[in-house]
């Protein structure tokens, strides 16, 4: 605001009044300005935060694991206090020291056939070159290298001969043909055995070859098997398979604890845009025990809805492992959270933290890193083991970390990264603490994460599903394909004994059931 000096009042009563006016629009302006610019820093650190996770995410390394976090001080970087200090020294005090063993190379299996080659000195060579003797065997050196057989195609001709009666023929009373019936097949009337559905269904969804590029491989054998023909195929092997899946999902809901997850598919001719592949599974991938249940089970839907997932688990009343997605409350289950996704999201606040800076990121992820650091020293203990040993060491450490991130998430603005990672905590903290309950629950929901990961590496190489029926195929076979995995069973050996018994429309299916399949190779 100007204002002109010749026209001012000689009243000082005015001018008085005036002044308090000028200093109060003045304070306001600059209260405005100040505004203003703490918004802009505001967003500046924003954009600042988010460029650097982008970075990490596209040029780091996608491990997860901290080397030397939190280890030293540096007085010039460091943005913590005291008390962060101190919880900092007693999680490095506790830090086990490992070695890592020098790698040596497996044998080749037993198994495999052999072709023994020998490679031998001449008759003229075996002779000493001082005294000329003749030299004898004193033992002999084996080395093997591995061959690769491409894979043969060969052609199934079955002969059913006929029979008739002569005499019923010279008579006149009859001409009865008799012929031994055809046996069952996947595939009835084609050409297809289900040694060759088995290679064309785990080449795609095992090994995510799409079924494009198989029909070149087809015809550079010469063969011409059309893309069309091979999905056809692929549906109707999981229309047979379907009713396993069925029995796989029956014991899935008895057991106790449950990890579920989702991933978005594209899905062409569907009735809405948004397409999602669920995952339900149990037991573990790493470890086999006769007592635990490894399945695996994918469920396609045209939606994220929460109807999706209560829908599938019905009436489940046991532990559901999930992430943070507000769908999964819906259900009866009980929920346990994910310690790996909170730890996610530190390891976000520790990138945009800076190199060489030790920070509150810090001291949650040592904290962190205890919890795991107790569930690695509990691999293979049982389950009341497991639940002892978390009641008298991993609560405190939960109880600690809670009570400092509730002290300290006034001080961080709730938009940084930081602050996110402390809402998160907060907001999930009784169901990370879930697992302190039973021994069966996992500190994380990474199995749930590891069993959804087949289907989106498989998706970046055929991309999309043409159909919904075609969605719901592969959802069947992924699943036949992931519990046969995740019970060491050969893949190709489960397929083709599956097809073929189902096929025959057995009355029960608890033989083909991965854990019951006696007559299975195991890897």
């Amino acid at each position: 605001m100007k204002i002109d000096v010749n026209s001012l009042t000689d009243d000082p009563e005015q001018l008085k009044q005036m002044l308090f006016e000028l200093q109060a629009n003045t304070a306001q302006a600059l209260a405005a300005k100040d505004k203003i610019i703490t918004e802009q820093a505001i967003q500046i650190n924003q954009f600042i935060e988010r460029y650097e996770i982008a970075k990490r995410k596209q040029f780091g390394k996608s491990s997860e694991q901290l080397t030397g976090a939190g280890e030293t001080f540096n007085e010039a970087e460091e943005i913590i206090d005291e008390v962060d200090k101190a919880l900092l020294a007693e999680a490095n005090n506790n830090k086990n020291v490992t070695i890592k063993s020098i790698p040596k190379r497996k044998p080749l299996p037993k198994i495999l056939p052999r072709k023994v080659v020998t490679i031998d000195l001449s008759l003229d060579e075996q002779v000493c070159d001082c005294c000329q003797s003749q030299l004898h065997k004193m033992g002999e050196t084996r080395s093997e290298k591995l061959e690769f057989v491409p894979a043969h195609i060969k052609v199934i001709e079955t002969v059913r001969p006929k029979y008739t009666c002569k005499q019923c023929e010279k008579t006149g009373t009859g001409n009865q043909v008799k012929i031994a019936p055809m046996p069952a097949t996947p595939i009835p009337k084609g050409i297809a055995t289900s040694s060759l559905l088995s290679q064309i269904i785990s080449a795609k969804y095992q090994y995510g070859l799409p079924l494009y590029r198989q029909e070149s491989m087809f015809n550079e054998y010469g063969i011409e098997l059309s893309r069309k023909t091979m999905s056809d195929w692929v549906i109707r092997c999981s229309e047979l398979l379907a009713p396993l899946v069925d029995e796989l999902k029956s014991k899935l809901l008895s057991q106790p604890v449950i990890h579920a997850d989702e991933t978005p598919l594209k899905v062409i001719k569907a009735d809405r845009i948004s397409n999602y592949m669920w995952v339900y599974c149990c037991g573990s991938d790493t470890e086999r025990n006769k007592d635990m249940k490894n399945i695996v089970l994918y469920d396609y839907h045209n939606s994220r809805a929460a109807a999706c997932v209560v829908d599938y688990l019905e009436d489940y009343d046991g532990y559901l492992q999930v992430d943070g997605y507000a769908a999964y409350g819906k259900t009866e289950a009980t929920l346990a959270g994910c310690m790996a996704h909170a730890r996610r999201k530190f390891i976000d606040a520790k990138t945009v933290q800076g190199k060489n800076k030790t920070g509150k990121a810090d001291v949650a992820l040592n904290l962190l890193g205890k919890l795991y650091g107790i569930e690695a020293s509990l691999k293979g203990k049982t389950v009341e083991e497991k639940y002892q040993v978390r009641q008298e060491k991993s609560k405190v450490i939960i109880d600690k970390l809670t009570g400092w991130v509730i002290d300290n998430k006034e001080k961080v603005p709730p938009k940084t990264k930081l602050g996110e990672a402390m809402a998160y905590w907060c907001n999930q903290a009784h169901k990370l603490a879930t697992y302190l309950r039973d021994g069966p629950i996992n500190i994380d929901n990474n199995r749930g994460e590891r069993a959804v990961k087949p289907f989106v590496i498989g998706r970046k190489n055929w991309l999309f599903s043409n159909t919904p029926r075609g969605a719901k195929a592969s959802a069947i076979l992924y699943s036949i394909i992931e519990t046969a995995k995740a019970n060491g069973l050969l893949v190709d050996n489960y397929l083709q004994t599956c097809l073929d018994e189902m096929a025959n429309k057995p009355e029960t299916l608890s033989h083909l059931l991965p854990w019951n399949s006696q007559a299975l190779l195991e890897l």
